[in-house]
């Protein structure tokens, strides 16, 4: 790796390479960390914390209790939980087993949720008993054989466990009546509490999880990745951040949900490495409970998307100064891109460093980030990390290594790149070619070896034929002291075939005309690349995580589009 460019800009104490990686698994990790240290805290949710002695001694329960109802080495098992403890130590306790984890957004639809435990052939699945009923209603056409429910209350302190029952388990459907031949979480563990662990042999290169991604066609396919991967991962992150972070008494929010690789391949994983205590967040879109979570439980890690750091500037105790985030020493920013305006204000806000990253499902998380105390430019994702590899190769083609500046795919290598898709060899052969992950997204490296991310291939926007990227024009827009969010995209237009359009939400109090906007966009932008149609909105479309749905907003577009046409053609005969 000693070629590389980009490695004089690591921080200081960062290793270039990592390189043996140990043969060993989280797992590992966290049995040593519970011989070490049983008693020190492994997570906090909602005030209750819980030592890696009972993780330990709850994840070997659900362990033999999943080897008991039959699970088998190599076989899937679904979760459809938010951030709680049983989330945490059923996880551990599939892979305790030999199982793959394969966690789900809870707020899947009932055809969303068929079809990903469908393709993943999950027999087993554990859910909130919020979503019990949604898993009854699909269960016969899938392939889901065991259902084990658990209560959000039954890891709760005492008062807060209590004030659940009267006030809110059974007006918002957590009080279920259990079906004949289900289980309960708390019932299947306390029958098994006490059994050693599980004799199942569980070797790095085994696969441990399955996260759900579109990958980069946008069509859902379920990337599986081993256990070393989670391992690599952490290891590097790790590396990244340890001198800016105590070892042990840090604590670190667990607010991303752990079936995005952010939060499990990326907070979860290093965590576990660092041995640092997690604090669970089930409802990370609450910004006044966060807010009160970070002043009371004093994190000094953040993760989030840009969405969220922009909400916790904009949140009334924040613009006041009434709240207190001076315990953020690093808050990572990743999964959409961090306008530079909200970098410099959140790190005014807190004192504290605000990096970005970049990375895929596909790699396992770990890949690009921007130093945390060194170099720092604006508009890149950082640098690759100890032993990953940035290429960048001609567009159409996917061959050649293009020149500093210049245009092109962005290809990676990595040791800890996915496995495959799940049982899907011609779209894994697409996607991994001779060891290096051809990821759809399009940007540049400078002469430092700094990653610029210009768009995703299929989010370019040609108004005449020019080529327009959306994060440019929003980087522009998003500097006007009005807005508060932004979505670019390209939508259909009879004089340029394809115009840009911008959809805008302000500041609350804050006015603002498209034709202000324009004029402000003109002073930064090539003339084609100024929206030519903007639309302000209370709101945009956003994933889970808060990543603005751009390609929703341009289909919304086109709907209404081909409305119009429709309407016009009724209207003609």
């Amino acid at each position: 790796m000693a070629d590389q460019k980009w490695l004089h800009c690591y921080d200081e104490g960062v290793p270039h390479s990592l390189q043996p990686y140990p043969n060993r698994t989280l797992l590992d990790i966290i049995a040593e960390t519970e011989k070490q240290r049983p008693n020190h805290t492994a997570l906090y949710f909602k005030g209750h914390a819980m030592t890696y002695e009972r993780l330990g001694r709850l994840s070997d329960a659900f362990a033999n209790a999943l080897m008991h109802l039959g699970v088998q080495k190599g076989d899937r098992v679904a979760f459809l939980l938010p951030n709680t403890p049983q989330l945490i130590f059923s996880i551990l306790g599939a892979w305790k087993a030999g199982g793959i984890a394969v966690p789900l957004n809870p707020l899947y639809t009932e055809p969303e949720l068929e079809r990903a435990l469908t393709d993943c052939g999950a027999e087993t699945v554990v859910t909130m008993t919020l979503f019990y009923n949604k898993i009854r209603d699909i269960q016969g056409r899938t392939k889901l054989r065991t259902v084990i429910a658990t209560n959000i209350k039954e890891y709760l302190p005492t008062i807060l466990r209590i004030l659940f029952t009267l006030v809110r388990e059974k007006k918002e459907g957590h009080k279920i009546t259990l079906k004949s031949g289900d289980y309960r979480l708390a019932d299947i563990c306390r029958n098994r509490a006490g059994f050693a662990g599980p004799a199942v042999q569980i070797e790095p290169e085994d696969p441990a999880v399955m996260l759900f991604t579109g990958g980069t066609t946008g069509i859902p396919k379920a990337a599986v990745s081993s256990h070393h991967a989670l391992l690599i991962s952490g290891m590097q992150i790790r590396s990244w951040l340890k001198d800016v972070l105590v070892q042990w008494d840090d604590r670190a929010m667990v607010n991303m949900p752990l079936f995005h690789t952010f939060g499990l391949a990326g907070v979860f994983s290093t965590s576990l490495v660092a041995q640092t205590p997690l604090i669970l967040i089930p409802n990370p879109r609450d910004i006044g409970d966060l807010l009160a979570t970070i002043e009371k439980m004093k994190p000094a890690v953040l993760p989030g998307v840009p969405t969220l750091f922009n909400a916790i500037l904009n949140h009334p105790k924040v613009k006041s100064g009434q709240a207190d985030l001076s315990c953020l020493k690093v808050s990572i920013s990743g999964a959409a891109p961090l306008l530079a305006e909200i970098k410099n204000r959140y790190e005014n806000v807190t004192g504290g460093h605000l990096v970005e990253g970049y990375a895929l499902t596909e790699s396992t998380m770990a890949a690009v980030m921007t130093p945390v105390r060194g170099m720092y430019k604006r508009g890149a994702v950082g640098v690759p990390l100890p032993d990953i590899e940035i290429r960048i190769t001609d567009a159409d083609t996917g061959k050649g290594d293009l020149p500093p500046g210049e245009i092109g795919e962005i290809v990676m290598r990595a040791p800890q790149l996915m496995k495959e898709y799940w049982r899907q060899p011609a779209e894994t052969s697409k996607t991994i070619r001779d060891g290096w992950l051809y990821t759809g997204d399009l940007g540049y490296l400078d002469e430092d070896g700094f990653l610029f991310i210009v768009d995703r291939k299929k989010d370019v926007i040609k108004p005449s034929g020019f080529q327009v990227w959306p994060r440019e024009v929003e980087e522009v827009i998003a500097s006007h002291p009005a807005v508060s969010e932004v979505g670019v995209a390209g939508i259909p237009d009879r004089d340029q075939v394809e115009a840009v359009k911008a959809w805008v939400v302000l500041h609350e109090g804050r006015q603002l005309t498209a034709e202000e906007l324009q004029e402000f966009c003109r002073k930064s932008l090539v003339a084609y690349k100024v929206p030519k149609h903007v639309e302000f909105c209370e709101s945009l479309p956003k994933t889970t995580i808060g990543k603005i749905l751009r390609r929703e907003l341009a289909e919304k577009e086109k709907t209404l589009a081909r409305g119009k046409e429709a309407g016009i053609a009724l209207s003609s005969r």
